[in-house]
C-alpha cells in the first residue's frame, strides 16, 4: 500500500467516525439542529426548541404554537444601545413565566449586532445586550442555572444588506430553547 492510499483511507475513517445521528433521551424529542441549506436559505433554522414537552391542547407546545406569546423570541435594539426597549417587555415576561413553569428547560440568549463597528466591539455589544436580557429575565425570579449567553456579534446576520433597514435586524437577541 502506498503512502497516499494509507493516507487518503487514514481520513475517510475519520471522517466517517465523525458522523452523529440524532439522539432520544428519556423519551424527549430531541432535534438535530444542523447549518446546512436551512429554513431561511442561509443555513440558519427558525429558532427550535429542546425537550420541552407538549403543554397545551392538540399536541402543540407553547413553544411551537404561533399564537403563543412564546412564538416572538427575538429582541430587537437601537443603534449602540443594550437598553431594552418597552414594546418587548411582554415577551420577555412570557419567557420568563414559561421558563419558571418549566425548571427542567434552559434558554440561550445569542446576542447579535450589525456590521458597523469592529469585530471586537460587536461582540462586546452582542454580549452586552444577552446579558440585559437575562438580567431582565433573571429578576423576574428565573435561576440562573436556566439561563446561557453568548455573543456573536455582526457574524451571524439576518439581513444581508448595508442599510438601516438591514441594520436595525440584525441588531437583536434571540431566545433559543
Amino acid at each position: 500500500m502506498t503512502k497516499k492510499t494509507f493516507i487518503a483511507c487514514l481520513l475517510a475513517g475519520l471522517l466517517s467516525a465523525c458522523a452523529t445521528a440524532p439522539r432520544q433521551d428519556n423519551g424527549a424529542a430531541v432535534e438535530e439542529r444542523t447549518r446546512g441549506a436551512g429554513a431561511d436559505g442561509r443555513g440558519r433554522d427558525a429558532a427550535t426548541s429542546y425537550g420541552a414537552g407538549s403543554d397545551s391542547p392538540g399536541g402543540l407546545s407553547a413553544l411551537t404554537d404561533p399564537q403563543s406569546p412564546l412564538a416572538l423570541r427575538t429582541i430587537y435594539f437601537a443603534y449602540d444601545s443594550s437598553e431594552i426597549q418597552p414594546q418587548f417587555q411582554e415577551v420577555i415576561e412570557a419567557h420568563s413565566a414559561y421558563l419558571l413553569a418549566h425548571p427542567q428547560v434552559t434558554a440561550v440568549l445569542e446576542g447579535h449586532a450589525d456590521e458597523r463597528g469592529s469585530r471586537e466591539y460587536n461582540l462586546a455589544l452582542g454580549e452586552r445586550r444577552a446579558q440585559m436580557v437575562k438580567r431582565l429575565i433573571a429578576l423576574l425570579g428565573v435561576p440562573n442555572t436556566q439561563l446561557r449567553t453568548s455573543s456573536y456579534g455582526e457574524e451571524r446576520p439576518v439581513a444581508d444588506g448595508h442599510n438601516e433597514a438591514a441594520w436595525r435586524q440584525n441588531r437583536r437577541v434571540e431566545i433559543l430553547y
